[in-house]
């Protein structure tokens, strides 16, 4: 076997439009005081991690928030990593799930059964998210082999990368989950990602 790199995949901390639900994507909606809370009891966990040897963030403010305490217990910079910002949901944005369904019914109830075939309005699909996405973290390991390090994204690109991870195309979409201020741990070696750890959130009992 060769060498393994492992990569810390986090989804930000809570914001008031994951507490009452929002299209977020593009929009720059800040932590609330539980996501403030959940992101340093994350990094109170990561902190054990001493390999840890970069922290990777996409550049909207609620990722960023979360991984500056990390990055502060481990002793490192937040570094910008392009291809892991949010998805676009393009006129969605803004909207309740409720007001998207009045808005646009026949798109919407695609997303909910086949999202695979959704391009949301003026913004993303699915595979546009899931290429960018795997490129970044395919630069990132490639710049750390052999080493570990974590990316701060959003909970549509963690979800696109954990179905790539276990060999399922974008249908099956609504079949992972990562909670707010979780992480998922992916291990690549000799040139395939195993997913060792998903939707850890043990640090969060008590927040």
């Amino acid at each position: 076997m060769g060498e393994t790199t492992r990569v810390y995949l986090v989804r930000h901390g809570q914001t008031e439009w994951n507490k009452v639900e929002r299209y977020r994507g593009t929009i720059d909606v800040p932590l609330n005081d539980v996501g403030r809370g959940q992101a340093r009891a994350l990094a109170r966990r990561l902190q054990a991690e001493k390999d840890v040897v970069a922290v990777y963030s996409s550049s909207r403010g609620r990722a960023l928030d979360t991984a500056r305490p990390i990055a502060e217990v481990l002793g490192l910079p937040v570094q910008a990593l392009a291809g892991i910002d949010d998805v676009s949901f393009g006129e969605w944005e803004g909207h309740t799930p409720a007001e998207v369904d009045e808005l646009w019914p026949e798109l919407h109830r695609r997303w909910q059964l086949a999202p695979h075939t959704v391009q949301f309005p003026g913004g993303d699909s699915l595979a546009t998210v899931r290429a960018r996405a795997g490129a970044a973290l395919a630069e990132a390991v490639a710049r750390h082999a052999g080493q570990a390090l974590v990316l701060v994204t959003h909970k549509v690109v963690c979800k696109v990368l954990l179905c790539a991870t276990l060999g399922l195309d974008d249908a099956h979409y609504w079949q992972v989950e990562m909670d707010n201020a979780s992480f998922s741990l992916l291990e690549h070696v000799d040139g395939l990602y195993v997913l060792a750890t998903m939707n850890d959130t043990c640090h969060l009992r008590g927040e």
